[in-house]
């Protein structure tokens, strides 16, 4: 017999929202919530769903002037009147609601200045910040565009403390990228529970994970989500630039204590089904499990 769960909803928050809600985010006085789509962001108290307060609202009188969309928001995890929120633009605007009741103006304005000289065609649409996290501490900032993964500190505006590349071998085929519409893909980013590595997803159902300050690359891993072998553990994966992936080839690594590492086979970017991708992701807030989202199927993994 198959186990069926289903969920049936105890309240319903309505008529609030013209556009697609892309966020949602508990205050941590566990009384309010935010929920977010592309221009607008609202306020709700969990006991009232007929009623919302709009807290920031960036439609412009006349929509042929919008420049830019809400991508993401969320709370601060322990200062109840602090709230952030990326854009389109590659921008991430700290608000604080004692400030007043709308904060059509930021307390911090989180960017990278841009190199002029490496700007191209898709500069704007890979800026794009489709994901933003506080870390677990409240100090930092985990946000992700499509090549990258980025920690802000507060208190520096001027650009991130720290920047991942997760398939940077991709940026060399961004213009098939752009025509099937994938380089609009939004993925998301999670923080382990002590906040000392990053999680992201990318194509061919593969994942990411980045120990935080480590420079040596071989302790960044990927992996592909996949159940043909349940409770085997996941063997690693590199995916090589064209022309010099040896195909399929096993590599062995010695690990510390001359231990041998997980096989790593080695995949030619060439292969990659961008079908397949990995978009949602979540780490466990204490333990060390993650869950995954890729098509219809849920993948939950621990690191025992």
């Amino acid at each position: 017999m198959e186990l069926i769960v289903e969920a049936s909803p105890r309240r319903v928050y309505g008529n609030a929202h013209t556009y697609h809600v892309n966020s949602i985010s508990v205050n941590s006085d566990q009384e309010i919530f935010l929920s977010a789509d592309d221009l607008r962001i609202n306020l709700w108290h969990l006991e009232v769903t007929n009623e919302s307060f709009n807290i920031v609202d960036i439609k412009p009188a006349n929509m042929e002037e919008l420049t830019e969309v809400i991508t993401a928001a969320e709370f601060h995890p322990t200062q109840c009147h602090w709230f952030v929120y990326s854009s389109s633009k590659g921008s991430i605007r700290l608000c604080d609601m004692r400030d007043r009741a709308l904060c059509d103006s930021h307390a911090k304005l989180f960017e990278e200045t841009e190199d002029p000289a490496s700007r191209s065609f898709f500069s704007e649409i890979i800026a794009s910040v489709s994901d933003v996290k506080f870390s677990h501490n409240g100090r930092y900032l985990l946000t992700r565009d499509y090549l990258t993964a980025k920690v802000w500190d507060l208190n520096m505006e001027s650009g991130p403390v720290e920047t991942y590349p997760v398939h940077d071998y991709l940026r060399s085929k961004l213009c098939t990228l752009y025509e099937n519409d994938s380089i609009f893909d939004k993925f998301e980013v999670g923080w382990s529970g002590d906040d000392s590595n990053i999680l992201t997803g990318s194509y061919n159902n593969f994942f990411r994970t980045f120990p935080r300050g480590c420079a040596d690359m071989n302790a960044v891993k990927t992996y592909e989500a996949y159940i043909e072998e349940p409770k085997r553990r996941l063997r690693a994966r590199r995916v090589v630039a064209t022309g010099s992936a040896r195909a399929s080839k096993k590599r062995l690594h010695s690990g510390a204590m001359g231990d041998v590492l997980p096989e790593e086979v080695e995949i030619s970017a060439d292969s990659l089904d961008f079908t397949k991708k990995i978009l949602h992701a979540a780490w466990h807030p204490k333990e060390n499990i993650i869950a995954l989202a890729a098509t219809n199927r849920l993948y939950i993994f621990q690191d025992k």
